[in-house]
């Protein structure tokens, strides 16, 4: 789902920067003799990864924030100097939002909250008209500004900046999320089928990773952590299921 999420940030943000839905009226990828549009993306996992692939197709500028040197120089490396990397602190969030036409929040705790990086002061830097996605959303996002929306109304304005808040955007494509969704998941649910959800667990160390709930207990740290319940380790817990 990141995946989709990620590359439909872009196709849903060149949409809301046409001039008639409210924008500023930029094409991401320009004209010869017009400049390309500005794409800052914080975050460089899944989602970032994937909505750099598709604005670097639209031939948009790209910039990728992230906290790792270590995901920034895989990102340089998969895209070829195709895309301008920054360490993702205060500063350059600030620089690289100001002059961004399209800013794409990515930032994902598994299981926590998202922290936020892109304060309502900032916005007073950003164009009139230039478009925030928020994909973080679905974990509170990573936008002070941002609130949940839905695709019957997915945006909103504050200081004159469009908010795209939309907490589940593959929604929007289900045939496309349904396929996408089965080839992830149905080997694992074969292998419940097959050997019995506790065995299952034990064979296989992904799986108990994803493990939440078990026996009335919070098995995964981050959800506990958010939620203010007690964490219990999965690997105590299923001997019990």
């Amino acid at each position: 789902m990141s995946e989709i999420a990620g590359r439909m940030s872009i196709q849903e943000g060149a949409k809301y920067l046409e001039r008639e839905k409210g924008g500023r009226g930029i094409l991401l990828g320009g004209v010869p003799g017009v400049a390309p549009g500005k794409v800052t993306i914080i975050g460089g996992g899944i989602v970032g990864t994937n909505a750099a692939k598709m604005a670097i197709g639209t031939g948009a500028t790209v910039t990728i924030l992230d906290a790792s040197l270590y995901r920034l120089r895989y990102l340089d490396d998969i895209f070829g100097g195709r895309i301008r990397t920054l360490m993702s602190d205060n500063h350059n969030i600030m620089e690289s939002v100001k002059e961004a036409d399209l800013v794409i929040g990515a930032v994902l705790i598994p299981g926590a909250r998202a922290p936020f990086l892109v304060t309502r002061g900032m916005l007073s830097e950003m164009k009139e008209g230039s478009v925030i996605v928020d994909v973080s959303i679905d974990q509170g996002g990573c936008i002070e500004t941002s609130r949940p929306t839905s695709h019957s109304n997915p945006t909103f304005v504050v200081d004159g900046i469009i908010h795209y808040c939309v907490t589940n955007m593959p929604g929007a494509v289900p045939r496309t999320s349904t396929f996408a969704l089965t080839n992830a998941t149905f080997p694992y649910a074969l292998q419940i089928t097959n050997l019995g959800i506790k065995e299952a667990l034990i064979k296989n160390k992904a799986l108990l990773k994803g493990l939440n709930l078990a026996n009335s207990k919070v098995t995964h740290k981050a959800v506990a952590e958010a939620l203010g319940y007690e964490y219990s380790p999965p690997e105590k817990i299923i001997g019990a299921v």
